[in-house]
């Protein structure tokens, strides 16, 4: 974000609910479901009065992002996408579906250590004992960041959201980027290449050493690719 903003640009990143520093409501005031999500973006978005915007999005709940701007398309002036679901074949790897399983969800998702196994699984890298102290702070100052990870795995209707973004491609025409860790365990380059051989105006590019969370590990390329595609005039 530091670098985004030096090129002029202003980056705004909420933590979804139930996520980071964002509040955790019990399941019975939110329902941790795309829909739910997506409403609250909505809102998030109206508060700020942002009435176009550059939108960006990266990992399975990534297709949560690429619905709303299927939803609202007359508010998004480019998209980006970073490693994200995005196909009918999409599926959730065992390490994140385990976690909505009753019972042994429940368990997994109270253990602060989740995070740099999920973290370093998708990447195939190191990640510094700073940044996950950043990731693992929510699940050491409360339960509820556990309950709403396994309310969010449970909910997720990943097969239903990938109909929905498969059906409405035919109609969308706004420029998208498509930035890939080839390196992916999670989610093949096939991902990318489907939604590029799905759009009008696209471009992809390929991160050869890149995993599942390439803004991590690959700050710099993914940086200058995409203040290249914002500025980039459109022909």
């Amino acid at each position: 974000m530091p670098a985004i903003a030096e090129k002029g640009f202003r980056a705004i990143a909420p933590d979804w609910i139930g996520f980071g520093l964002s509040a955790k409501p019990d399941r019975r005031d939110f329902a941790y479901t795309p829909d739910a999500f997506i409403n609250a973006l909505a809102e998030f978005i109206q508060a700020l009065e942002i009435e176009r915007f550059f939108l960006v999005v990266q990992g399975f709940l990534g297709s949560v992002g690429i619905q709303y701007a299927l939803r609202y398309p007359n508010q998004i002036e480019r998209l980006t996408i970073l490693n994200a679901p995005v196909s009918p074949s999409a599926k959730l790897p065992w390490k994140i579906k385990q976690l909505g399983i009753p019972l042994v969800g429940e368990m997994l998702t109270q253990d602060p250590l989740l995070v740099d196994r999920t973290l370093e699984g998708g990447s195939g890298y190191r990640v510094s004992d700073a940044d996950l102290d950043v990731y693992r702070r929510p699940f050491l100052k409360s339960s509820d960041a556990g309950r709403s990870l396994f309310a969010t795995v449970q909910n997720l209707q990943l097969k239903q959201s990938m109909a929905e973004i498969a059906s409405s491609l035919n109609e969308w025409t706004i420029p998208t980027q498509l930035i890939w860790g080839i390196k992916d365990p999670w989610l093949p380059l096939t991902e990318a290449e489907y939604l590029a051989n799905s759009l009008k105006q696209v471009e992809l590019i390929k991160l050869e050493e890149g995993g599942h969370y390439p803004q991590d590990h690959w700050s710099a390329q993914v940086s200058d690719a995409l203040v290249y595609f914002l500025r980039r005039q459109v022909v």
